[in-house]
């Protein structure tokens, strides 16, 4: 059983869980002992809930189509016109 004496350590350890690694013992003093278990996620592609969904198909292609037009604008630039008004 590990002792984590941080979050940052803790963190550590659950980055380095995988399916052959996927239970961690450890003790946090004054707060007791845990187990962490990791749980596979269910992973589906964006390709696969696009198929699944007639109007997220549509959504893509519009989009897709828009882009090709040059009427596409970055994430950066959004930010950039973005303030703590639009957001209230």
């Amino acid at each position: 059983m590990e002792k984590v004496l941080s979050s940052e350590e803790l963190i550590k350890y659950i980055f380095n869980m995988d399916s052959e690694n996927s239970v961690f013992q450890f003790s946090i003093p004054g707060k007791g002992k845990f187990t962490l278990v990791l749980q596979e996620e269910e992973v589906q592609s964006i390709k696969a809930d696009v198929e699944s969904n007639l109007y997220l198909e549509h959504m893509f292609k519009k989009s897709k189509e828009q882009y090709k037009k040059g009427f596409g604008i970055t994430t950066t630039d959004i930010l950039r016109v973005l303030s703590e008004k639009d957001f209230m």
